[in-house]
């Protein structure tokens, strides 16, 4: 029998201390697509698990990632989800700005100060790496974004899918533990109390959960015109890669505090076109009904009557998994 964790896990200040470190600075962490960087200065944030991040393509064309922080007083470079800087990404505090490869070009006003080399405040580099289009960064590389992602490529070219390019981008603010999400998206065991629709359009249907390296893969076999019908990927530790017969949507599951969580959908379809009005009103429909099941599931775990529950082999075995490696974090 297989315990879950103990409740006092989540959205405890220093379990998400310990987890933002020991979790999110070794991982491949998503930033957006790359046709969102189409032109010089073009560029993209975010701030995951605390760490404010950053891409931008260069004046060589090439992507590179950064910390969003001045080397100054740490002021924000760029602010937003997106946007475009043309020649420099300027500090909004103080005003010193840098090149899109990250060099200090001018500490705006700062004056003559002995032994200051602009050459050691430049911008903190981060690892970034493309696949299919989507763009990784990452503090402390965990290996190659290929090997991390390859489950979910196999089963992409097995299924003649592709990721077409972006459309749509939409957030949701949950009052959960990031922990709490994630295990919910991890099993398909509710869906027949939390989601009826979905559970109707998949009845007939097997539905599989499985761990393949750094991934869990759903599938919901024998599917066949559904709205819902589709391939759902998840890489390690926080990103959903829905894939359906008419487009994708891409699901960071942004941890933004204790007991807080932040979803960023970004949607793809052919042609860039945005998502037909039934597959948004079906996300929106699940997304509520996850919602309010992780926030009332939230509220029991800190309420102080519930300590740890048991896991089922049969339905659980990839949230146990997950676990297992939150569980090593805390040890």
């Amino acid at each position: 029998m297989r315990r879950t964790l103990p409740a006092s896990l989540y959205g405890d200040p220093q379990a998400w201390a310990r987890e933002r470190d020991g979790v999110f600075r070794s991982a491949w962490l998503f930033l957006g697509h790359e046709a969102e960087l189409a032109a010089p200065g073009d560029w993209i944030a975010a701030d995951v698990a605390g760490w404010p991040l950053l891409a931008v393509r260069g004046s060589d064309g090439v992507v590179r990632a950064f910390h969003n922080v001045c080397r100054h007083r740490a002021g924000p470079l760029v602010t937003g989800a997106s946007g475009a800087c043309s020649k420099e990404l300027v500090c909004a505090y103080h005003g010193w700005r840098y090149a899109l490869d990250g060099r200090l070009r001018s500490a705006t006003g700062f004056g003559a100060e002995e032994r200051f080399d602009p050459r050691d405040f430049g911008l903190l580099p981060l690892t970034v790496e493309t696949w299919r289009g989507l763009v990784f960064a990452a503090l402390e590389p965990p290996g190659p974004l290929a090997d991390a992602v390859a489950p979910i490529e196999a089963l992409l070219i097995e299924r003649g899918l592709d990721l077409p390019p972006p459309a749509l981008r939409r957030d949701h603010d949950l009052a959960c533990d990031w922990k709490t999400y994630v295990e919910n998206y991890l099993e398909g065991y509710h869906i027949d109390a939390v989601h009826p629709e979905l559970a109707e359009e998949l009845a007939g249907t097997k539905y599989q959960v499985r761990v393949a390296g750094e991934c869990v893969i759903q599938q919901a076999v024998g599917a066949s015109g559904a709205t819902q019908a589709g391939v759902w990927g998840w890489l390690w530790p926080n990103l959903g890669v829905n894939v359906y017969a008419d487009g994708a949507m891409i699901e960071r599951m942004t941890p933004v505090g204790p007991g807080r969580t932040r979803l960023d959908y970004l949607y793809l379809g052919p042609k860039g076109r945005p998502p037909s009005d039934e597959t948004l009103a079906a996300s929106d429909r699940l997304t509520a009904q996850d919602a309010a099941i992780c926030a009332a599931v939230q509220a029991n775990l800190s309420a102080g009557a519930y300590d740890a529950g048991v896991l089922s082999s049969r339905h659980e075995s990839a949230l146990g998994w997950f676990q297992d490696r939150i569980r090593g974090v805390h040890a």
